[in-house]
């Protein structure tokens, strides 16, 4: 199979290759529902020592730079209430946590998650959290320019290999809501 962007090794359809996911993310595929088939979702093998996004770009393709997105999970505080959700960023812009992601949670205080609540709590490794297969009750929090692209580069819940999935499907996610100026540059 071909990548519908970039240009990778290896390129198979996430259905043909749940042994290569963490098991949220097997489960989250294997359970697909929505609009976008899951065999339109393929995984790519990358390695992780090309990781860093200029390296990565220079090896895989540069279209990859606009059309990539980082999955990030935060913590919002209020009160006693603690609350995760990932948020979805085009890779050029970070996260709003103080704007955006504040207000959409209404918490009064917004972090980064520490990185070993992060990896226990969504199952995946740290450097490859996807919105594919998190905890349904976490609030997905996609930024519109995400959406719009026809297939965006993200996580596969490893540090080796990413996915490549419809922007449209991403919207579909549960728990998604999908927020303008969720990233700013």
């Amino acid at each position: 199979m071909h990548a519908p962007l970039g240009h990778f090794d290896r390129a198979v359809p996430a259905p043909d290759c749940l042994d290569e996911l963490t098991a949220p993310v097997a489960d989250a595929v294997r359970h697909w529902r929505g609009s976008v088939p899951a065999e339109q979702i393929v995984y790519v093998d990358t390695d992780p020592q090309w990781a860093d996004t200029a390296v990565f770009v220079e090896r895989y393709g540069p279209e990859l730079l606009e059309r990539s997105a980082n999955c990030v999970v935060v913590s919002g505080k209020r009160g006693g209430e603690t609350t995760l959700a990932a948020c979805v960023v085009p890779s050029a812009a970070r996260v709003d946590v103080n704007g955006a992601v504040r207000r959409h949670l209404g918490a009064r205080k917004v972090s980064f998650a520490p990185m070993e609540t992060a990896t226990g709590a969504s199952g995946m490794e740290y450097g490859g959290i996807t919105p594919v297969g998190l905890p349904a009750d976490w609030p997905v929090l996609v930024d519109a320019a995400v959406v719009d692209l026809p297939y965006v580069l993200v996580g596969s819940g490893r540090r080796r290999g990413k996915l490549l999935i419809p922007g449209k499907a991403i919207a579909e996610l549960p728990g998604a809501v999908v927020l303008d100026g969720l990233g700013v540059a």
